[in-house]
């Protein structure tokens, strides 16, 4: 049986001297969609930042297929297969939707395309000469996901992903994710919307001030009161 694609070990992180993440240990098995839940401040796009390595922690490991990616740059991270849609889209506005692709294509695997992203969001292959600033906000999430797949990815981190969508977007963001799941991609999601981790993901964990205070299935969350009152303050 296939071991997790992504281990995170005891890592500490910090932001000069400011103590994020306290001791974090989780795991990312094959083709699953895990969720980060928590409050705003709690750390969870810290985590998303250490495993891209935009912050390294300072103790701790993070493997990813066995390889140990602590303190690699971030290039190199992506290079081993995993991708960051960030918090924010961070698009290229002053690009076109086609220029934004081809800059974040690796050539490295033939699994995604241009074409291939184009018929996984057709309506933005309806605007592949226009710019990313004059995409609606819904258009740009497709984008930066798109963009993200164009590096052959088989980890995605999706760091609230549905941050400030419509609901018929949010819909569409779920959609998404669950063909990227069908593809055989894992993913690491981060989210604050309770009701689409409880609907797309496999496993939750609730993170609490840079520690982990929660494990457990969508099922288990859904049915306890007590914890979304007390960490997720629904």
């Amino acid at each position: 049986m296939r071991g997790p694609v992504l281990q995170i070990k005891d890592i500490h992180t910090y932001y000069g001297d400011s103590y994020i993440l306290q001791g974090i240990d989780m795991e990312v098995p094959p083709e699953r969609i895990v969720a980060i839940l928590g409050r705003n401040g709690m750390g969870k796009t810290t985590l998303m930042r250490s495993v891209i390595g935009f912050n390294h922690p300072r103790r701790g490991a993070i493997l990813y297929n066995q390889t140990d990616i602590s303190q690699m740059k971030p290039y190199l991270i992506v290079v081993q297969g995993i991708s960051l849609v960030p918090q924010g889209r961070q698009i290229f506005t002053s690009l076109t939707v086609d220029e934004n692709l081809r800059v974040a294509y690796s050539g490295r695997s033939d699994r995604w395309s241009l074409e291939k992203v184009y018929e996984l969001f057709p309506g933005l292959a309806n605007r592949k000469k226009q710019m990313g600033g004059s995409l609606s906000g819904g258009e740009q999430q497709m984008l930066a996901i798109g963009r993200s797949l164009m590096t052959g990815p088989s980890l995605l981190l999706l760091d609230e992903p549905t941050e400030g969508l419509s609901p018929l977007l949010v819909q569409l963001v779920g959609k998404t994710v669950r063909e990227l799941h069908g593809n055989g991609i894992s993913i690491l999601l981060v989210e604050q919307k309770l009701g689409f981790a409880l609907k797309y993901a496999d496993y939750i964990h609730i993170i609490n001030k840079g520690r982990i205070v929660c494990s457990l299935s969508p099922a288990e969350l859904g049915e306890n009161h007590t914890i979304r009152s007390q960490y997720l303050g629904v």
